[in-house]
């Protein structure tokens, strides 16, 4: 059976976007206490998948995850799943808000909900944890006045009462997650996206225009850029990280990464997967017909040299 690595305990978000797949919510799971941890176990071979969140529409991107991708491991990404976000302040049951006192969860969650927390409960101490649903149960192991914003399903999980209910700043709050695997990339659909880490061979003027130019001649649109530091050099030595529509099996995007492989310093391929949701791509559909046309042109062009 295979097995999948998560970040645990139960009744995280990511447990909730897991079992919202299918086919992966009949797998063996196993918890992990970090998404490093997780990782970790992808490539040591103890999972054969790894799931973790990578990407908020309020907060972007989830750097942790996105450096050790990029840095640390050789992994693939296999296929993305986007998440709608509720956030709820939970306690133990016939607490009030007036009597929190702490309250408990992962970082980017209370950044989420920043406003309401200063409005409510302003006087509350902040503690970070591993992970949304570890503030929950950690809520039932504290004395009274411990609240933690967590997902709904950690109310049921730990015995908590929901006190407030879809507390963050913002609405269409959503996490994207990513399956990632030691090897393989899926065949593509028609509908995928194509991440990469791509450094420079220096840090000169213009070294980003010629990175992003060599997607704008394909017309293939880029769904996120990011510019993270190498780790390895000092203060201002970045590489960028792309995340473009297509697959590596579309000779346009594939031609994209070929030219950039020769031109810039280095070139990591993070996985061509399908991407999450239905976009129109009929300008690309428009450049893939017109550039196979133009490769016809050429090869006609070349059947004529006398060898």
């Amino acid at each position: 059976m295979t097995r999948i690595g998560f970040l645990g305990p139960l009744g995280t978000f990511t447990e909730q976007a897991l079992k919202s797949q299918v086919d992966l919510a009949a797998a063996e799971h196993a918890l992990f206490r970090t998404m490093p941890d997780v990782l970790d176990a992808v490539e040591q071979g103890e999972v054969d998948l790894g799931f973790v969140a990578i990407e908020n529409s309020i907060e972007g991107t989830v750097n942790l995850t996105q450096d050790e991708l990029a840095f640390n491991h050789n992994l693939l990404i296999q296929r993305e799943v986007v998440l709608d976000i509720e956030h709820c302040l939970m306690a133990k049951p016939g607490t009030t808000l007036d009597e929190v006192k702490v309250v408990l969860s992962i970082p980017v969650a209370s950044a989420q909900c920043h406003a309401y927390l200063r409005q409510h409960v302003g006087l509350a101490e902040l503690r970070a944890t591993n992970s949304t649903a570890e503030g929950a149960r950690m809520v039932t192991e504290l004395g009274p006045g411990a609240a933690a914003v967590a997902p709904r399903i950690a109310a049921d999980v730990y015995g908590l009462e929901v006190i407030a209910e879809d507390i963050a700043d913002h609405p269409g709050n959503q996490t994207r997650f990513v399956l990632v695997a030691k090897a393989g990339v899926p065949a593509a659909t028609g509908h995928d996206r194509t991440a990469l880490v791509i450094y420079q061979r220096a840090d000169e003027p213009g070294s980003l225009i010629s990175i992003l130019q060599e997607f704008a001649a394909r017309r293939i649109n880029l769904s996120n850029l990011l510019s993270r530091p190498t780790k390895d050099g000092g203060l201002g030595d970045y590489c960028f990280i792309i995340y473009a529509d297509g697959h590596i099996d579309d000779e346009l995007l594939a031609d994209a990464m070929r030219s950039l492989r020769s031109k810039q310093g280095r070139v990591k391929f993070l996985g061509s997967y399908p991407a999450a949701g239905e976009q129109a791509h009929s300008a690309r559909e428009h450049a893939d017909a017109r550039w196979r046309e133009a490769d016809d042109w050429i090869e006609s062009l070349r059947s004529q040299i006398r060898r």
